[in-house]
Order: C-alpha cells, then structure tokens, then sequence
C-alpha cells in the first residue's frame, strides 16, 4: 500500500494563535494531531510538545523496527510515547505557572501495510471515507458523547450543546493517562481525515463527506475544509491532516496481469 500525506493548520477567525499542531513523517507513516488547551499561549506548548515529541520517538522506533514490527508491538510503542508525552507536558506545567493547567487532546494515526492503528484522547477525531460512505473510527472522550451514550441527548441535540468542548479525558493533566487504541484494516481507495474540533463543530458531518468525496487533491481538499470552517464561523483553531491509501504500482501491475489486461 502506498500512502499519501496532506496537513492544514489554521487559527480561524475568532482566535489570534493557534493552539492546535500536526506533524506526519512520511517514512514511519506516522500522523499526529493535538489541540491544545490552558492560559495564554499555553495550550500551543502542550499541543506543539506532543506533536513533536511522539512524532520523533515513534518514527524513530518504527524505522529502526522496520518490517518486523508487529501490530501489538506497536501498539505498545504508542503507548509507551504518549505516556512519555503526557509526563513530559504535566511536568513543564508544573514547573512553569504560566503553563499551569495546560493540556491537549491527541489524535495519532500509524499505518503498518494494510492496517491502521488509531490513539486518541479527548474530542479529535480521525474519519474514513471509503467507497464514498464517510465513518467516524474514533469517539469522543467528552461529557457531550457520555451524555449521548446514556440516551440522555440526541446527536442533534448535541450539535447546540453549551458543553460541546467539555472533554473527559487529555494529555498532560495528569501524571497518567489512557490512550484508546483501536485497529483497522486499510482498502485501497481509502481516505483518511484526522481533525480537531474546529473542524468538526463548524462544518457538518454530511457536508465533509461531500467535500472529501469531490476527487480532489488532498491539499485542495484540506483548503476546502478549512475554508468552510472559516465561512461557518472559524470559531475555533481549524486543523486536519488527510491520508489517502493508494495501491502500489508494483500490485498495479499484477492484479492487471492476472486479469489479462
């Protein structure tokens, strides 16, 4: 499988910084997504520490791996860097008063062949749209979701919400934390959309999925998406990072082969 990697950061229309970071490493095939959250300027250090952190110490360990890495093994890989992150984002909080409570939310994507292994905590999100059906793979870690899994609200109700942003879970606020890490296996054609809620809260489900589904490059289609965050308001900091699986030309070839074509 050949993959293909495309990232777009914006601060949005209401926001003067940016607090949200991504960071992929094409080699590693490895994508992450953070959105950062405390006092001033804060929540971009929590954000940017843990794009860049788990982005350098997972690649490297996938790299010097290589071919023998096994989905458990990385699984446990992520894990320990996230961990590693977490530690490494409370103790500079509680070093620095003007970081004091910071945090962020993670969403970090690892593709191995034909799987992908997806971590997150908090309300980023990752997205597959294949055949042009578009699916969320992960689920908020917030009082919203708790609230609509206890039958409490609808999705629709959810969608006005006052706590639309209370997340119960993220990086860097306490000494531990648990990644949800889920698998899934990978079709050529797929279409992968990692974001943070500056996407998601402005722009709906129906309509990213007609947006990603238009055939356009991923960088057209990244603009795209963060355009209509910006038209629909921008309230928040707007980021995504697409991957797009495609199959290599070497099974191209053999799949022709073995069909007479």
């Amino acid at each position: 499988m050949n993959y293909q990697f495309h990232a777009a950061t914006d601060p949005g229309r209401a926001r003067d910084n940016n607090e949200d970071s991504v960071a992929f490493d094409e080699e590693s095939l490895v994508a992450v997504l953070a959105d950062g959250m405390g006092g001033y300027n804060a929540g971009e250090i929590a954000s940017g520490m843990a794009t860049a952190f788990i982005k350098s110490e997972l690649s490297r360990w996938l790299i010097e791996a290589g071919v023998l890495a096994q989905p458990k093994e990385i699984r446990r890989a992520m894990e320990i860097c996230v961990d590693n992150a977490n530690l490494a984002i409370y103790n500079s909080a509680n070093a620095n008063p003007a970081f004091a409570g910071m945090g962020t939310t993670l969403v970090l994507c690892v593709f191995k062949d034909e799987r992908l292994l997806v971590g997150h905590i908090g309300d980023s999100r990752c997205y597959r749209i294949r055949s042009g059906a578009m699916e969320q793979i992960t689920k908020d870690h917030s009082l919203l979701q708790e609230q609509i899994d206890a039958g409490l609200i609808t999705a629709e109700q959810a969608t006005v919400s006052p706590i639309k942003n209370l997340v119960t879970r993220a990086l860097g606020v306490e000494q531990s934390v648990m990644l949800e890490v889920n698998e899934f296996p990978v079709e050529a054609g797929d279409l992968y959309l990692m974001c943070s809620d500056g996407l998601s809260d402005m722009v709906s489900d129906e309509v990213i999925a007609r947006i990603t589904g238009q055939g356009s490059g991923l960088d057209q289609v990244a603009d795209h998406l963060v355009a209509v965050a910006n038209e629909n308001g921008g309230k928040d900091n707007i980021s995504v990072v697409m991957i797009a699986a495609k199959e290599t030309a070497e099974r191209k070839g053999f799949i022709a082969r073995l069909l007479g074509k």
